[in-house]
Formats: structure tokens, C-alpha cells, sequence
């Protein structure tokens, strides 16, 4: 289908391009930005007048609870909410039921993705066998089965012996490892430790819980990427969730180092603290936990001078009889995918910053964290040229909308961003050329 998208501010980080134009899509792929053909006569016409025309969002954590989950969600509505908040892109966790430890598994949810013609779904494979940290898997054949990367999700490889090898043998092929650095033993809390969790009678997780793993991680690292050093390929690690400042300073002095690592942030912690626990309120029952008001403003300004890559939703759709229980023995997670850009603009204007940036860290970010996985999509997806694929997504930056659980698309309706105003909403969205969600059509 030809498409034409009309009067729109056109903004991509990646390129820098911030201008009114109109863009002409056929077959799937941006033909024209800013002067369109007399000859080019669109079936469709988007009228873009005081909105902004941006890359598909690029969400690296959302987990669509399939297969073995759906009571929590399911892959139509997990993927209808991502649509509706302007992703296009999505990077799936491995901890499924069954796990995506193999290729059979990981065609299977890839199949069932394309099939409903949303959201593009970028598996991550297993890093061992049932996330047991024992064994590796096979990671060569989940890469050609379509996993961009191999990591634990939230379960901590214990055997150092073990994720020293899988180091290794990820850096020999070019593979990227995600972790996200927590301490088996010390991460059994439910709360960040500290003053309100010891009132609340709550079993804390330290900050050490974050920091040991990371110079943990480190010192492997550094001894595999020396071994590597020169190599066509080398090792990456992309270190999921960061969660305090003390966590995001060794981050900080890694990269000064020279180590192959990128991190993200939720928007969990980036907007909220363990006050916000309140009175046990069992939204904010997250891992990571959310921690203190310095750890959330240290996340700030580590999203703001590129310390930090990526902004993720962490989307965890919980099923409401596992939510409505005593705050520790409520399952963590929230749904977010749906805020993802709302949370990311009211990010940059408390904080000064202007709407490029906020877009930054959800498209040209998250695509530095990917490398070349994607393969022939990389060269288009999370930005906008002439030649690549559709992605977009169309907002209106000053449409401010109350986020309501009922309204959400989600199958999950637990959000600790219940009540909140968000500055912008998504009016439409496109995948592949095609428009998969617009603001007022009928579901």
C-alpha cells in the first residue's frame, strides 16, 4: 500500500534531521522524506499536521509471557499495547515457559509474531540450558533460528567458571551477552535496602547486590577482551536494568576503560523511589527494586550524558490474583510498554532536555546496544532513511493524556504510573509500511 504522511515534523536522532516534510511509503519502504514525486498517488493519506513523524520506538525488555504465560498475557495483546505506544521493535527475554533455550521454541514464537503483522519480536536466547547457569546452549543454532543475543534474564549465573566460558565462546562469534548484574545470594529481597524497607519490615536487596556483580563481570571481561583484543569479533555485554548510582559509576569508569559494555535503565527507576512503596502498594513490587531518590536522580543524568544507552518499559505483565497480595509475596512487574515514549518526554522536560534526546534514547540507543544483530534490518530500523523500512511512529507532542489500567491494551493492568499525566500520545504507527495502530480507529 502507498502511504503519505502529511505536515509532520520530521525528527530522527540518528540522522539529526528536524524539519516539516512529508514522507512517501510504498512496498513497505521509505521512498521519499521531504520532497515527494508529482506522480506518487498514495491509497492512504495520514494527516501529520502538529504532530512529529519519528523512528518506530525500540523497546530492548518487554516480556510478551509467550509461550507457557498467557494467563499474564498474551502475544496479541502484549504486541496490540506495543503498537500502541509507538514500538515497532521489540527485544524478548528468554525466560518463557518453556525457556528459549531451543531453536524449535524460538521459531515457533518468531512464527506466531509475524503472523499477526505487528511489532517486529528480536528473541534472546538463553545463555544455559533452562536458565540453570550449568550449561551453555547452543548458541549458533538459536542465532540462526533468529536470536540476537543470549543472557539469563533475572537469574545470576553463579558459577563464575561458567559465564567465564560463555564469555568466550559469545566473543569468538561476535554474540552479545545480556545480564543483568545482580548477586544470587544477596539479591533474595523484595525491597531496596535501607531506612523505609527496615520500617516496612521489608527483606531488603543491597546495593552491593548490584556492584558485586559488576566487578565481577568486569574482571572476567577484561581478561577475555584482552585475549580478543584485535579480533574481527570480540565479546559485548549489555548490562539490563541498572539501579543505582554507585552501579552506574563502575559503568561509568568501564567505558572509560575501553570495555565492550552498554546498559540500560527502566522507567521504573528512572521516575520513581522506594517511597513511592507507600503503603505497600504492590505496583511498585519491581526487580530491580526501585531505591533511593539519589539512586533515581544518578540514573537521570546518567540517561542524559550517554552513560546510560538505552531507555527500556521493562514491560512485565502480571496476572491481577498474582498482584493483589501482600507486597512481599506479590510477583514483580508492571505493564509499561503502552508509556514507554510518554515516560521517556516527561523524563526530558523535567529535566531540561529536549524532545530529540528523549527520542534518542528509544531509537538510535537502543540501536547502538544491538550492533549489527539485526542484520539486513539494521541499516533502517530505529531510524528514517530513503530506502529503509516503514517503522514510524506519528504523536502529538503536546497531546497529554491520564494513564487509566482499563484503557490500557495490555492483558496485564497493574502500572505504579496508575493516575499519572503523560505529555504526548502516539496517533499512529507503522510497521513494515503498514499501518498497525491508529488513535481512534476500531481495535
Amino acid at each position: 500500500m502507498k502511504i503519505l504522511i502529511q505536515n509532520g515534523r520530521v525528527m530522527d536522532p540518528a540522522t539529526g534531521r528536524d524539519e516539516i516534510a512529508d514522507i512517501a511509503v510504498a512496498a513497505g519502504r521509505i521512498i521519499a522524506i521531504g520532497k515527494v514525486a508529482p506522480d506518487f498517488h498514495a491509497a492512504r493519506v495520514i494527516d501529520a499536521s502538529g504532530c512529529v513523524v519519528a523512528p518506530g520506538l525500540v523497546d530492548l525488555a518487554v516480556r510478551l509471557r509467550e509461550p507457557g504465560q498467557e494467563h499474564a498475557g498474551m502475544l496479541e495483546s502484549e504486541m496490540a499495547a506495543a503498537v500502541a505506544g509507538g514500538v515497532t521493535s521489540l527485544i524478548c527475554p528468554p525466560d518463557t515457559d518453556p525457556v528459549l533455550d531451543e531453536p524449535g521454541l524460538v521459531e515457533m514464537l518468531r512464527f506466531r509474531a509475524e503472523k499477526l503483522h505487528q511489532a517486529r519480536v528480536f528473541p534472546i536466547g538463553a545463555l544455559t540450558r533452562g536458565l540453570k547457569g550449568e550449561v551453555l546452549t547452543e548458541m549458533a543454532e538459536l542465532t540462526e533460528s533468529g536470536c540476537i543475543g543470549f543472557g539469563q534474564a533475572e537469574v545470576p549465573v553463579v558459577n563464575h567458571q561458567v559465564l567465564l566460558r560463555a564469555l568466550q565462546y559469545a566473543g569468538t562469534f561476535g554474540y552479545t551477552v545480556w545480564l543483568r548484574p545482580q548477586d544470587f545470594w544477596l539479591g533474595k529481597g523484595v525491597a531496596a535496602s535501607g531506612a523505609l524497607a527496615t520500617r516496612m519490615g521489608l527483606a531488603g536487596i543491597p546495593v552491593a547486590a548490584e556492584t558485586i556483580a559488576l566487578h565481577t563481570l568486569f574482571e572476567l571481561l577484561r581478561g577475555v577482551y584482552r585475549a580478543q583484543s584485535g579480533a574481527d569479533r570480540g565479546v559485548h555485554v549489555h548490562l539490563c536494568r541498572i539501579s543505582s548510582a554507585a552501579g552506574l559509576e563502575l559503568v561509568r569508569q568501564a567505558k572509560a576503560e575501553g570495555l565492550p559494555v552498554t546498559c540500560d535503565v527502566s522507567v521504573h527507576n528512572l521516575h520513581l523511589s522506594d517511597i513511592d512503596i507507600g503503603y505497600y502498594d504492590s505496583r511498585t513490587r519491581l526487580q530491580p527494586p526501585l531505591r533511593q531518590p539519589c539512586d533515581r536522580d544518578a540514573l537521570r543524568a546518567g540517561l542524559a550524558d550517554g552513560t546510560i544507552d538505552a531507555l527500556v518499559s521493562d514491560h512485565n505483565p502480571v496476572a491481577a490474583d498474582a498482584k493483589v497480595l501482600p507486597f512481599a509475596d506479590a510477583e514483580p512487574g508492571a505493564t509499561a510498554v503502552e508509556l514507554l515514549l510518554g515516560l521517556a518526554a516527561q523524563w526530558a522536560q523535567q529535566d531540561g532536555l529536549g524532545l530529540m534526546q528523549a527520542l534518542s534514547v528509544l531509537t538510535s540507543g537502543p540501536l547502538k546496544v544491538l550492533g549489527s544483530a539485526l542484520g539486513t534490518l539494521q541499516a533502517s530500523v530505529g531510524q528514517l532513511i530513503e530506502g529503509g523500512v516503514a517503522d514510524l511512529c506519528v504523536f502529538d507532542p503536546n497531546g497529554a493524556w491520564q494513564v487509566r489500567p482499563e484503557a490500557l491494551r495490555s492483558q496485564g493492568k497493574h502500572t505504579p504510573f496508575e493516575g499519572h499525566v503523560l505529555p504526548v500520545s502516539v496517533r499512529a504507527t507503522l510497521v513494515g509500511g503498514q499501518v498497525a495502530w491508529q488513535a481512534g480507529a476500531r481495535r
